[in-house]
C-alpha cells in the first residue's frame, strides 16, 4: 500500500513538472509568434522586391505551425493532461507543406512530400473515425 502511495506522489510531483515546463513553452511560443507577427508585418508593408511574396507565405506557414504547437498545448490542459493524435497529425502536415514551398527543387521530392501528405491525410481520417475516436 505503501508503495502504491508513493508512486501516485512520485506521478503527481512528474506531472506538476511537466505542466510547468509545458507553461514555459508556450510562453517562449508565445515570444516567437510575436516576432514572427512583426516580421511578417514587415514583410508585407516595407518590402516592395519580387522575393516579399514567397517570405509572407513562408512566414504565414510557419506561424501556423507556432499557431497549432500554442493550440496543442491549450489542448493538453483542456482535455486533462492528454495530447490528441490529430493535432500532431496537422503539425505534420503543415510542416511537410512548410517543407514544400521552401524546398520546391526537385519533383521528385515534391512528390514523396506529397505522398507524405496524403498519409498523413489519410491516418487523420483514421484517427477521426468513431471507432478510434477518445474525445
Amino acid at each position: 500500500m505503501a508503495g502504491s502511495k508513493r508512486a501516485m506522489m512520485i506521478s503527481v510531483i512528474m506531472q506538476r513538472i511537466l505542466n510547468v515546463f509545458l507553461l514555459g513553452l508556450a510562453a517562449i511560443l508565445m515570444i516567437f509568434i510575436g516576432r514572427e507577427t512583426y516580421h511578417l508585418a514587415m514583410v508585407l508593408f516595407v518590402n516592395n522586391d519580387q522575393s516579399s511574396s514567397y517570405l509572407l507565405i513562408e512566414g504565414i506557414v510557419i506561424y501556423f505551425l507556432y499557431f497549432e504547437f500554442i493550440a496543442l498545448i491549450i489542448k493538453y490542459f483542456s482535455s486533462g493532461y492528454h495530447f490528441p493524435l490529430r493535432y500532431f497529425i496537422y503539425i505534420g502536415i503543415t510542416a511537410i507543406i512548410r517543407l514544400i514551398i521552401v524546398d520546391h527543387k526537385s519533383p521528385y521530392d515534391t512528390l514523396v512530400y506529397a505522398c507524405a501528405i496524403l498519409v498523413l491525410v489519410v491516418t487523420l481520417f483514421l484517427a477521426n473515425s468513431e471507432r478510434l475516436r477518445r474525445e
